[in-house]
């Protein structure tokens, strides 16, 4: 199975809790996950593909968009995205 590539644009401090909740499910499922995180203002490739992005957003496998993110939210779309119960 190929593994599902997930983005995340962090764009402000409110998203620091996201990124970490999405480092600590990578480690737990780094077989069937890959992870990006980009920072606005710091990180700047990621502009060619998605071009400006204001608020945090997850994208998962380079065609959906998720912006309204809350814990529950991340959760709902990794567990759809992987197929595994978080």
């Amino acid at each position: 199975m190929d593994k599902v590539k997930v983005e995340f644009i962090n764009t402000c401090p409110c998203c620091d809790e996201h990124e970490n909740f999405l480092r600590e499910t990578q480690k737990r499922f780094s077989d069937s996950m890959d992870l990006s995180i980009y920072h606005a203002g710091k990180d700047f490739c990621y502009l060619a593909k998605y071009g400006q992005i204001l608020r945090g957003t997850l994208i998962i496998n380079e065609s959906e968009m998720y912006e309204d993110l809350s814990r529950k939210r991340l959760e709902s779309v990794l567990t759809k995205a992987l197929g595994i119960a978080l």
